[in-house]
């Protein structure tokens, strides 16, 4: 046997033991956070079936997901200041970092090779090489009065940007990326007080941060940035009392149908309609408790809606061609998070007091299948990767 011929030849028997991943592609993927074990599941959304269960994560008791533009890897935000990246086709952690003392969530740039990380502990924003999770860039949250303050409500948008808002300082930031070593922050002040989460919208034009503090939205139309900061359903329950907020919504689900916004009110037991061409209040829809989550169907026919203690065992489906209640379903004792798969057949659903995730038909509201984890939360898929502000 010619040496070049050896050489081939042993080289193919060494070549299983280095590719060990099964050759499939990544498009119908995700992850299923496992919050109290500091693990996550790979996931098929096409089968309805569990790959791998990946260890080691940290505190991921609020963990979100961002993911690489080939889908293949998956970006881990724990609550610890971990940072994680995984390998979706090893089922493994490629690395994995603590950047900061507690972190709330992040984002992937335009281009996919930056990660943007919000903190809490200290309050900031750092920027990452996503190849390598080589620190570029940090960012203090520091207001005028030299505060720090916490980021929410961190997202990426066109033009190589980063927009996150400011919780104890009231303020949004606009960060260009563009030189990730030098970035460029464009600052809005007094948009409100205590911003608590953050979309945009999904044609990247629209930033809006939700308000703790009081009544109304901040919105920031990046087509036209020189107007700064408009202030939206500013008279929304002005009059009504309050009713107590066990969990604080979130935005960043994409509520959004067409020209209509559905978004959680604060204090209240209503999802609220918004025209988006006018940004005015539509409709006020009376819901089962104080909604945490309310999320679009991908065709925009349907909403729906996961709800704070003592409601979240229910769900329900608002359909939007009417604006009502079509269902109310009960999944189980804490129903925490959703996601539709990309075209919308089917949404997967978090119950973490039951250690399931269950798979609905979103045309008959039946369970599909029934997947077991262990105190299931978060549940994010890589068709996310092709989303802007997600």
């Amino acid at each position: 046997m010619t040496k070049p011929v050896y050489l081939l030849f042993f080289l193919s028997l060494l070549l299983p033991v280095f590719c060990t991943a099964e050759l499939r592609g990544t498009g119908d993927l995700g992850l299923v956070i496992e919050r109290e074990t500091g693990s996550a599941l790979v996931i098929n959304t096409t089968d309805h079936s569990v790959l791998n269960r990946i260890e080691g994560l940290g505190d991921v008791s609020h963990a979100s997901v961002v993911f690489s533009r080939d889908q293949r890897y998956a970006f881990v935000f724990g609550r610890d200041g971990g940072l994680s990246k995984i390998d979706l086709l090893l089922g493994k952690i490629e690395k994995r970092i603590i950047q900061a003392g507690n972190s709330i969530g992040g984002a992937i740039s335009q281009n996919g090779k930056l990660i943007a990380v919000s903190n809490y502990t200290p309050g900031g924003v750092k920027i990452f090489s996503s190849e390598t999770l080589e620190p570029l860039s940090e960012i203090p949250a520091i207001d005028k009065n030299n505060q720090r303050s916490k980021v929410i409500g961190l997202v990426d948008a066109p033009g190589q940007l980063f927009i996150c808002s400011l919780f104890e300082a009231g303020e949004i930031w606009n960060i260009d990326a563009k030189n990730p070593k030098q970035p460029k922050i464009k600052k809005f002040t007094g948009i409100g007080k205590q911003p608590y989460d953050a979309l945009l919208t999904p044609n990247g034009r629209y930033y809006l941060a939700g308000l703790f503090g009081e009544p109304g939205l901040a919105l920031l139309d990046l087509w036209n940035i020189k107007a700064g900061i408009k202030r939206i359903l500013g008279d929304y329950g002005k009059h009504e009392a309050k009713l107590p907020v066990y969990k604080m919504p979130h935005l960043e689900g994409w509520a959004i149908a067409g020209n209509l916004m559905f978004i959680p009110a604060v204090g209240q037991h209503e999802v609220l309609v918004v025209d988006t061409d006018g940004w005015q209040l539509l409709k006020r829809i009376p819901v089962a408790g104080q909604p945490v989550f309310v999320m679009a169907r991908p065709d925009g026919r349907q909403i729906w809606v996961n709800f704070a203690l003592p409601d979240n065992h229910l769900l329900q489906v608002i359909d939007v061609k009417d604006m009502a209640l079509k269902k109310t379903l009960s999944p189980g004792k804490a129903v925490l998070h959703m996601e539709f798969t990309p075209r919308g057949e089917n949404v997967w659903v978090s119950v973490r007091d039951e250690n399931k995730v269950l798979i609905y038909n979103t045309e008959n509201f039946t369970v599909e299948k029934t997947l077991n984890a262990k105190k299931p939360s978060g549940i994010f898929f890589t068709a996310r990767a092709n989303q802007l502000g997600l």
